[in-house]
């Protein structure tokens, strides 16, 4: 018993864990506030293909100089690309979101990928679907509709975006945890950063018009690609150091601190519904954590 304990104690370090979740509250709060600061310079497609090519060369820096470069392996390409389409597909849909909604809307809308993971995951990773997990995506569901309070006389974009966004990154999730199992983090994201940039600067290019960043705006997509990373290092890091039913909560503490910030340098409005809402998205994902689902962890670690 006491051997068991001593390795826990080197493992299960809860304190450390919500220390780097708050780097990660930090960077998923500069991202969107970042992409509010240059929504009338630079569109979706434009920040998307220059947010990737910042984020391919901080990997490809990293991998060389800690020797992880040839742990980046290309038998699994098929895998990558869908992958890909999905996580391109969600982070369009997110930061058309956060351009057009309150952040804390969109913040909260996000937070449902959980809830669709566990959704899809009996489609894609065969796994059970229980009376728990039915439990979890109804509140899910419901604290959906309270957020969005949808006029289905008048459809709103940036929601249906934003609710978009979510099914994606939980597909997303589904495919990173099939190439987890056997796939090194450096090999993920070269591929995820290398095909974001090619998807986004095919995007970007359809239109024939082509904003190159300014001295005004570099400092923002730089930004927005530092981020980036460092939201995915900080999360996946947490993840290493407690179980998601102590990740996921902190996680959840983006919600207040990203309204305030939009109140205090948008003046957008905090309405009480939202933090209903998001009351009973959360404790949807809770009651999987508490039931013993393994998805909520999974889709903690993807995000924009």
């Amino acid at each position: 018993m006491g051997r068991r304990r001593r390795g826990m104690s080197q493992t299960y370090r809860p304190f450390l864990a919500a220390l780097w979740m708050t780097g990660a509250i930090a960077a998923f709060t500069a991202m969107a506030v970042a992409t509010r600061e240059i929504k009338g310079v630079h569109d979706t497609f434009e920040i998307l293909a220059f947010r990737s090519m910042i984020g391919w060369v901080i990997v490809i820096g990293f991998a060389t100089a800690l020797g992880q470069a040839g742990r980046i392996r290309a038998d699994r390409i098929g895998s990558h690309v869908l992958r890909n389409i999905f996580h391109f597909s969600g982070q369009s849909l997110w930061f058309y979101a956060v351009t057009v909604i309150p952040l804390a809307q969109v913040f909260a809308l996000e937070f449902t990928s959980p809830i669709w993971v566990i959704l899809l995951a009996p489609l894609f990773l065969g796994e059970r679907l229980t009376r728990w997990k039915l439990l979890a995506a109804a509140l899910g569901f419901s604290g959906t509709l309270i957020v969005a309070h949808p006029d289905f006389g008048r459809i709103d974009p940036g929601v249906l975006a934003a609710a978009g966004a979510a099914i994606f990154f939980a597909a997303t999730t589904l495919m990173t945890k099939r190439l987890t199992r056997g796939e090194a983090i450096v090999s993920i994201l070269f591929w995820l950063t290398l095909m974001q940039a090619g998807f986004g600067s095919l995007a970007m290019l359809a239109d024939g018009r082509v904003t190159l960043p300014t001295l005004a705006t570099l400092p923002w997509l730089g930004l927005i690609g530092i981020a980036g990373i460092t939201a995915h290092l900080c999360l996946t890091t947490a993840l290493s150091l407690a179980p998601a039913s102590i990740v996921v909560p902190v996680d959840f503490a983006r919600l207040p601190i990203i309204a305030v910030i939009g109140a205090a340098i948008y003046a957008e409005p905090i309405e009480p519904t939202l933090f209903l809402g998001a009351g009973l998205i959360f404790l949807g994902i809770w009651t999987t954590l508490r039931s013993g689902a393994s998805a909520p962890q999974a889709a903690a670690v993807t995000k924009p």
